[in-house]
């Protein structure tokens, strides 16, 4: 038994923050300027010039030879920013402290931990084994090692082990492309079987519970630039040892026309063994589930005759189940969320039990069943959290005294049927544990597989929680963290990271690579924005389709907090954002060029009215909308960033990044923001278009590629707002 979470699809979503994160100067000759093309058209009644539309076509040789150009300028720039290499130095010596780190952990129900590990003189993760947390450890498969004869980078980017850990599925994918293959490895002996699965971005395997078979959904042969690539995927059952090519179509339009699965949904599908049914989801980045369920017995049925179970409008976002209940994590009537019990055989969702009930003060962010007790988590802002137990029938509910004070928590558990619960906590300046909870005791057992390391450099910060009135009125959290006995003269470089799509949250995490920025005297700023789930489902969906602009017009209003507050001044603002965070800091920028001294988007979203143009587009429709809705049209205009450029503006100095082999962020979405920008700006400040011909959206990025691209962040951002320390060396 497991949960069943959207987070099972890697779709458009953040960074990992972990990897995450203005004086003109000269230093190299500027880059040529892309040639404009007179383009207009009328779209939901206004008129769209977009001189830059033909870069939409990455293939034509103009727009690869001036990507290259723009690509080897940048790079020149960015390495003469002096203190960059110190930066990168610090990462370095900041992961030598750990023997190991330990990450992506899965543990079967025989209790076989299944895990990537990497060295410090390793550039990834390798797949390693053990029997419990105290076993002996084995190496499986090293990823450096794969396919050498393809000169690509291979990463593993999921495990998927059978239930009694004999066999385990890897998926891995070259360059950062996320276009991977499934592998399959047998445990006792080491050995890969010759079972080659492709075109499996979405894969999400599901072993059946005798370990026969796992389901996985493939996408369609085809182009992966084009925009139909990821249409009409389905779900398929695989026999290892046999060949995929004759697999069996399980779950997907042709073999189920009868249900709404549209060409641009991603079906997934999962086998629970303790309660005997398959559950299949119709996914989107939507959070509101859609799930149909049959008993595993239909599997051998010609057609399965899918039941509903979960529809988007129950507004369930997570759920597990037993042998005869279904527990569900919910926001309907409850937009700070529930947890709800009814039958699995007979559901009733609207009337389902409360079994725990929506937080006075506070958001409930995740629940998890054992034998023992069922727990869960709250989150106060987004930035303190609390975890609770309670018994199985409902009583002793209260709150457990963590070892430390986290304001990050990640439950995990194998299920009602074992007793083990285990939690990761982390915040700004804790770096990550995982602790064993022992009931019986009442006591945390340290069980983190990363190697412990201190950061002393870290010791003296100041970290500040406050809520500030956007536009509106609403109040909006911000984090501060800064170094003891900061000065409030205005003169400091303040780093503002956001992001505000999709309900995700930014929790606190523990970076040590980022907050370099405080060491080096910067103040680090979190916006806790709209459209993230920091404050709930009513958070999100407040910065959502034509609600989007507030998330921008809240960071705009933490901005101006930091300035009349004395942290810092317009001159001394860098916003950075990543992904979907394109188009807020894009906008913030273009709404506001006088605010901030740089603009950092990182392999970001800023052309989104073309979003559905895209491979990965059609899927975030329930979120930023579609041109098909005139309403929705209109705040896609409104929300993007290159749309709302405007010629002989002073915009402020601009790092704009792209990953040539991005699946979710096409390549072109970025260029043409900064092809516009470096023709429309007055300022002289530099706009520098970073492409990373070997990577992808971050996904899958190596040790050394993660620091390097912090790095030109931090430098940037240093140099654009006035560092002594990182100016540009002149030839």
């Amino acid at each position: 038994m497991m949960k069943f979470s959207r987070a099972h699809l890697l779709l458009l979503c953040t960074l990992l923050f972990q990897q995450l994160i203005a004086i003109p100067v000269h230093s190299a000759p500027p880059a040529g300027a892309a040639p404009a093309t007179p383009f207009r058209e009328t779209v939901c009644d206004t008129t769209i010039r977009d001189p830059y539309r033909y870069m939409e076509e990455l293939r034509d040789p103009r727009v690869a030879s001036w990507m290259k150009e723009q690509a080897a300028h940048a790079r020149t720039v960015l390495n003469s920013i002096n203190g960059r290499e110190e930066l990168i130095s610090s990462m370095f010596e900041f992961d030598r402290r750990k023997q190991a780190k330990v990450y992506n952990l899965s543990i079967t129900e025989s209790n076989r931990y299944f895990y990537l590990k990497r060295l410090p003189d390793e550039e990834t993760g390798k797949l390693y084994y053990r029997d419990g947390f105290s076993g002996k450890e084995h190496l499986l498969f090293d990823p450096a090692a794969y396919r050498p004869e393809s000169g690509a980078r291979f990463t593993v980017n999921r495990i998927a082990p059978s239930d009694d850990g004999s066999l385990v599925v890897v998926s891995v994918a070259a360059d950062g492309s996320e276009n991977a293959e499934l592998r399959l490895i047998d445990v006792r002996s080491g050995k890969l079987l010759p079972d080659v699965i492709d075109r499996c971005r979405f894969a999400s395997p599901s072993w059946l519970p005798d370990g026969s078979a796992f389901f996985y959904n493939r996408m369609q042969k085809g182009d992966l630039l084009s925009a139909d690539i990821q249409k009409n995927s389905a779900i398929y059952l695989h026999r290892p040892g046999t060949d995929p090519q004759q697999d069996r179509e399980i779950f997907s339009r042709a073999t189920h026309p009868d249900l709404p699965l549209r060409p641009e949904d991603i079906p997934g599908l999962h086998v629970d063994r303790h309660s005997g049914y398959m559950f299949a989801f119709i996914h989107n980045v939507d959070p509101r589930l859609h799930v149909y369920y049959a008993p595993l017995s239909q599997l051998d049925s010609s057609r399965i005759s899918w039941k509903p179970l979960l529809k988007p409008s129950d507004n369930v976002h997570d759920f597990e189940v037993t042998d005869r209940d279904i527990y569900i994590y919910t926001a309907r009537n409850a937009p700070n969320f529930s947890v709800r019990k009814t039958s699995l055989a007979s559901p009733d969702i609207e009337n389902a039990e409360t079994v725990i009930a929506e937080p006075d003060n506070g958001v409930l962010t995740s629940f998890a069943l054992t034998s023992e007790g069922l727990y869960s988590t709250i989150s106060l802002n987004g930035v303190q959290a609390e975890l609770h137990r309670m018994n199985p029938d409902g009583s002793d509910r209260r709150r457990l005294h963590l070892p430390f004070p986290a304001g990050t928590i990640r439950l995990q558990s194998r299920g009602f049927s074992f007793s083990d619960a285990w939690v990761v906590i982390a915040g700004w300046t804790s770096d990550y544990k995982r602790y064993r909870y022992d009931a019986a005791q009442e006591r945390f057992l340290d069980e983190t597989l990363s190697s412990p390391a201190a950061y002393p450099e870290y010791d003296n910060l100041v970290i500040e929680e406050v809520m500030v009135p956007s536009h509106d009125g609403v109040q909006v959290p911000l984090s501060l963290i800064y170094q003891k006995g900061l000065e409030r003269d205005g003169g400091n470089p303040l780093l503002m990271y956001g992001y505000g799509a999709y309900g995700n949250a930014i929790t606190p995490f523990f970076s040590p690579g980022l907050l370099l920025w405080t060491h080096h005297g910067g103040v680090l700023a979190v916006a806790h924005v709209r459209g993230g789930g920091e404050l709930g489902d009513a958070w999100h969906r407040a910065g959502m389709k034509t609600r989007k602009r507030n998330s921008w017009m809240d960071m705009i209003a933490l901005a101006h907090y930091t300035v009349e507050n004395g942290y810092t001044s317009p001159e001394h603002i860098a916003v950075n954002g990543a992904s979907a965070g394109g188009i807020l800091v894009g906008r913030a920028v273009t709404e506001r060029p006088d605010l901030f001294a740089a603009v950092i988007s990182r392999v970001g979203a800023m052309n989104p009215l073309r979003g559905e143009t895209t491979p990965n587009g059609p899927v975030n429709i329930p979120e930023f909308g579609t041109v098909s809705d005139p309403e929705e049209c209109r705040a896609l205009i409104d929300m993007d960033p290159y749309l709302n450029l405007r010629y002989g503006v002073r915009y402020p100095a601009a790092l704009i990044t792209a990953g040539i082999n991005d699946p979710r962020v096409i390549a072109w979405q970025p260029a043409k923001f900064a092809a516009r920008l470096q023709a429309a700006t007055t300022s002289q400040k530099p706009v520098l278009l970073s492409v990373d011909f070997q990577s992808g959206h971050g996904i899958g990025n190596a040790r050394t590629q993660q620091f390097e691209q912090l790095a030109d962040v931090l430098s940037f951002a240093f140099w654009q707002t006035g560092h002594r320390g990182f100016q540009p060396e002149r030839p």
